[in-house]
């Protein structure tokens, strides 16, 4: 679970609450037309945008905002040194008793193990690598058409209120309330794009950052371990995977 996510959308949503509430209670800033105008057909026009498939799987591309599990570069450095040194000692066969938790690890390995060119190695994890960056982008894309779409929605539905409004105008008393429900759309989407969209697109991006790192990794990992590099070696050069404050501590202490 990633705190920060959760800690920041449920802070948000309180400060806001609370001061819908402190200005005259939450009934006043609800409008079903104007959730409908803005939620529902802000979803419509991102759906145009994308084929079915990529927007329906925007729910479980959005979790990995919140739930999301990764490997750190530290951990990863230390499993593929101690890899180099079983293979310098029993050969690529050795490899096959290690156990790998991550999937992309053990996917390289077990092309090592195959035998594999390496040539054929690298494009193979490049190659991965390439078409899990494009299906990290898709989904950060959805969320930010998202975060464009909203706003734009929530002004026709304010644009629409205003002509509903203008066309009554002979009724004084009803053009403040009729003003007040105009409005409520462009406050929706607002809410939308910058409470929920736009972060999550950009908690995404730092996930894909964080993936395509470690995934670099270990493909330079493995195509060392392949070359037969002493495992000093291959530990550091892979250190500068780290930041400065990591790269002087021994991922090997535990040893």
């Amino acid at each position: 679970m990633d705190l920060a996510t959760l800690i920041g959308l449920i802070g948000a949503f309180g400060f806001i609450i609370g001061a819908m509430v402190s200005s005259g209670g939450i009934a006043i800033f609800v409008d079903v037309p104007s959730v409908l105008i803005v939620m529902i057909g802000s979803l419509f026009v991102v759906m145009m945008k994308f084929n079915l498939k990529q927007f329906l799987g925007a729910v479980k591309i959005a979790a990995k905002a919140f739930m999301f599990k990764i490997d750190k570069p530290d951990e990863l450095i230390e499993q593929s040194v101690t890899m180099a040194d079983a293979a310098r000692k029993g050969g690529f066969l050795a490899l096959e008793e290690a156990e790998i938790s991550n999937s992309f690890m053990q996917k390289a390995v077990d092309m090592l193990v195959d035998g594999h060119d390496g040539d054929v190695v690298r494009e193979a994890l490049e190659k991965d690598i390439a078409l899990t960056e494009e299906r990290h982008k898709t989904g950060i894309s959805i969320f930010k058409a998202l975060g464009d779409v909203a706003p734009a929605m929530g002004m026709i539905g304010t644009l629409i209120g205003l002509v509903a409004m203008l066309s009554n105008m002979d009724d004084p008393k009803s053009i403040g309330p009729a003003m007040a429900v105009a409005l409520l759309t462009t406050l929706y989407g607002a809410i939308i794009a910058n409470m929920i969209a736009l972060p999550i697109a950009d908690k995404l991006s730092l996930r894909m950052g964080e993936e395509m790192l470690n995934r670099n990794l270990i493909m330079d990992a493995v195509l060392a371990i392949q070359d037969g590099q002493n495992p000093r070696v291959i530990e550091g050069f892979l250190k500068n995977y780290l930041s400065e404050k990591l790269r002087n501590i021994d991922t090997t202490d535990g040893e």
